[in-house]
């Protein structure tokens, strides 16, 4: 089986200007002459846990095993330049998935001009999993780190948040060249993408910065996703828990200096918007601002991997 796959993605990979030597040896060869340093990241989903395999086309499944990994790349400012994919499939019909796998990422691959330089695959009696290690490199302006929001920028995010898991969980857009546009025109201090969940993914943020954040939660633009999935429920759990806990959203939490913030809001430089939802403060922690000006704790809420 796995020689059969290596040959028919051979057939499938057109070549790159980045690889030297690509599938068929024991590993890749890449041109980063022009690099001096590399971004390496590394995503790993699996079924039963980031999807439900049977419910769901594995087309679907490849391209978000690629785009949730770009999006990693998004929040350093980072350019992709190479994959190597690693797929521990089950015994049955592990030819037919694997296809149907890189029939999901290779389009996304393509639009994104990354090389597919080379991977692994393994057959067990256990779920699907999929491994991407993605290399990417700095653009002139340099690294978009977590640990550099400062107290006084502005928490300036892109798109809109809650209710991912009706559909938009796969489909989403890594924010790939729009990170890349912000960083070349604005200055921007930190940044992160939204993978576990609005509020903890800031909370991240602010932790490894050694500062606090205050939400206004008015602000926070909630998808209509996240009304539809409040409905849905009938939990009583309101949109905007939802907007700042469900995850899956991939958009980006960036710390803008105010000044470059107030810039940015008024050129809206992107085809997705930009908001403001609130500012860094000098203490640790979360705070939210509700629309009555009354100020609390903002527990952070998302999703958390329990070992």
């Amino acid at each position: 089986m796995e020689s059969q796959f290596i040959a028919w993605l051979r057939e499938r990979l057109p070549p790159h200007p980045l690889l030297r030597l690509g599938l068929g040896d024991d590993a890749a060869v890449l041109r980063l002459a022009e690099a001096d340093e590399c971004v390496l990241t590394v995503d790993l989903l699996t079924d039963h846990v980031d999807f439900e395999l049977s419910e769901v086309d594995p087309r679907q499944v490849g391209r978000k095993a690629l785009a949730a990994n770009l999006s990693d790349l998004a929040a350093m400012a980072s350019r992709p330049l190479a994959a190597v994919i690693a797929l521990a499939l089950p015994r049955r019909g592990g030819m037919d998935l694997a296809v149907q796998l890189y029939e999901g990422l290779l389009p996304l691959a393509e639009q994104y001009d990354l090389a597919i330089a080379g991977g692994d695959t393994n057959s067990w009696d256990g779920p699907l999993v999929v491994s991407i290690t993605l290399i990417g490199t700095l653009t002139e302006r340099g690294l978009l780190r977590r640990d550099r929001a400062r107290p006084g920028d502005r928490i300036v995010v892109t798109g809109s948040f809650g209710g991912s898991i009706l559909g938009r969980h796969f489909d989403f857009e890594p924010r790939v060249r729009e990170a890349m546009l912000l960083m070349e025109r604005y200055r921007l201090h930190a940044g992160i993408d939204v993978s576990d969940g609005l509020s903890i993914d800031l909370a991240h943020l602010v932790q490894e910065s050694g500062c606090g954040a205050v939400v206004q939660t008015a602000a926070v633009p909630v998808a209509g996703d996240a009304h539809r999935f409040a409905r849905q429920l009938a939990d009583g759990s309101t949109p905007l828990d939802h907007a700042l806990a469900d995850g899956e959203d991939f958009e980006l939490i960036l710390a803008v200096p105010p000044d470059e913030a107030q810039r940015m809001l008024a050129e809206q430089p992107l085809e997705v918007p930009l908001t403001a939802i609130g500012r860094f403060v000098a203490e640790p922690g979360l705070w939210q601002i509700d629309a009555e000006g009354v100020q609390c704790r903002l527990q952070p809420q998302g999703w958390q991997h329990e070992f």
